[in-house]
């Protein structure tokens, strides 16, 4: 498994990043990705340190020792443990890294079993899973279209998606763009598909040249990201910017300008059957919502904290009002909890003897988790009220003797001073209402896809799997007790005679 060190040294392999009009050298050392990519190494480091060490860390069937959810799990009680880790990474970030190397391993970890689906390219699937497990490597995908034309047929939009541009002896080469790379500058590899949604339309015989799922490292000829503004180098200091100094994954629009994919990175070759079912088939949705409800659980015990200590900086905690809100929070926090725990105490079976969470649930979670944040932040806003604003322009005004009195005595708060008061609210800012902020409910929002395709997968994978079925038969049932003529159970037989 990498360790920190290795894992930044990884990181200077000369890709292609934009930034600012100007290309990176290293991301290590530049301001707007070099704090995140520190955050991303303590990570590894937590793998190899005895006392976090035990409870991230499995050795899986190929005797790779590596982070318990990088590797297939095959029982309840794998599986729980495997939760126990993510968890345990998430704590270090407060939950506020939604894309850290366990989300993406939700689908890597189930190229150990399921390679086989891949075809003749399934050696290459399992290549890249020991390649995973065996670094803990951090990958990022691309599975969605850019917001271009989408009311046209995907074929008549090339310039703009990514589709096949030919091939050789070594590879393909590949051209177009994908959104939205959340925190790729700091990742190994993309792995690059098309959602669900878009999938369900594609059809053989004419979209074969877009039927293509593979994986390129981030340094692969052609790859070019493009970021968006780094709210890690805006940050004035860790006082003023606590969150968006350190925990920024900055999102890129990726884009492959005739990239080149060597053949042993090509897992779907113009295989529209492949390139649809390989999401249902691989586990990924399962396993991924695991991942993201119980990063979810730990922001929101990180919310309801805040919203605990701004109320008591204020000296509005006793409110009846004020204790209901945060009552909310805690139990929006369990009930994502319990959804992580009925996920893992009740699986479904996977590919190859694993279990993955039962998808039903994890498409209830995922629409529950899209739709938690926003409710948060209108208890945020309606219970700390102007709060957040009641601060200073920036940590300078705390270091200046001239002013510092004055701060003294008009900025305390309920039973702290004035520079713990400013501080708890600069860190209520950052996560609440700042441009980071903002950020981050729009990635709550709209990382799981769209709201209408959320509630349309919840309804057909309960009319595939029989679920509707079983709801309308107990409404037949009732139905079936009673008539005109009354209540069937009580009414008596009619005689032979009559």
């Amino acid at each position: 498994m990498l360790t920190g060190e290795k894992y930044l040294a990884s990181l200077d392999d000369g890709r292609e990043i934009w930034y600012d009009g100007e290309r990176v050298g290293n991301v290590v050392e530049h301001p707007a990705f070099a704090v995140a990519a520190q955050t991303v190494a303590g990570l590894y480091d937590a793998l190899h340190d005895p006392d976090t060490g035990p409870e991230l860390t499995t050795v899986d069937r190929f005797g790779h020792r590596t982070h318990r959810f990088f590797a297939p799990s095959y029982s309840a009680e794998e599986l729980r443990a495997a939760r126990d880790a993510i968890a345990v990474w998430q704590r270090q970030t407060f939950g506020w890294m939604g894309r850290t190397p366990d989300y993406k391993a939700a689908f890597m970890a189930q190229l150990a079993e399921g390679h086989a689906y891949y075809g003749e390219y399934g050696s290459n699937a399992l290549d890249w899973y020991q390649r995973s497990a065996a670094d803990v490597l951090f990958m990022n995908h691309v599975l969605i279209d850019p917001p271009v034309d989408r009311a046209k047929e995907r074929m008549d939009v090339r310039d703009v998606y990514v589709s096949l541009r030919g091939t050789d002896d070594n590879g393909i080469r590949v051209s177009g763009a994908k959104m939205v790379a959340t925190g790729s500058a700091l990742t190994h590899a993309t792995f690059v598909a098309v959602n669900s949604g878009v999938a369900a339309r594609m059809q053989p015989g004419r979209d074969e040249d877009m039927a293509l799922v593979f994986i390129t490292e981030m340094n692969g000829p052609g790859v070019k990201l493009i970021c968006r503004p780094s709210y890690e180098a805006a940050a004035a200091s860790p006082f003023d910017a606590p969150l968006a100094s350190r925990f920024d994954e900055n999102d890129s629009v990726i884009v492959f300008d005739d990239a080149f994919v060597p053949w042993e990175n090509v897992l779907v070759f113009r295989d529209v059957e492949r390139a649809k079912g390989f999401y249902a088939e691989s586990g990924f949705f399962n396993r991924y919502n695991l991942q993201a409800s119980t990063r979810l659980a730990v922001k929101l015990d990180f919310a309801a904290g805040l919203l605990l200590k701004g109320t008591e900086a204020s000296g509005t905690d006793g409110f009846r009002a004020v204790q209901a809100a945060v009552g909310e929070i805690i139990a929006m926090r369990e009930t994502i909890w319990a959804m992580t725990t009925a996920m893992v105490a009740e699986p479904e079976a996977g590919i190859g003897g694993t279990v993955v969470p039962r998808l039903q649930t994890a498409a209830a979670a995922r629409l529950f988790n899209t739709n938690t944040w926003d409710r948060v932040r209108q208890l945020f806003e309606c219970y700390l009220a102007g709060a957040p604003i009641y601060t200073v322009s920036s940590v300078k005004d705390l270091r200046t003797p001239e002013l510092r009195p004055t701060i003294d005595r008009y900025f305390r708060g309920t039973g702290i001073d004035a520079e713990a008061r400013v501080k708890l609210f600069k860190l209520v800012w950052d996560a609440l209402y700042s441009e980071f902020a903002g950020r981050h409910a729009l990635y709550e929002r709209n990382y799981a896809g769209n709201q209408e395709q959320q509630r349309l997968d919840v309804l057909g994978w309960a009319e595939a799997r029989g679920d509707t079925d079983r709801m309308r038969a107990m409404v037949d049932d009732c139905l079936s007790g009673y008539d005109t003529l009354g209540w069937v159970g009580d009414r008596d037989e009619p005689s032979s005679e009559s």
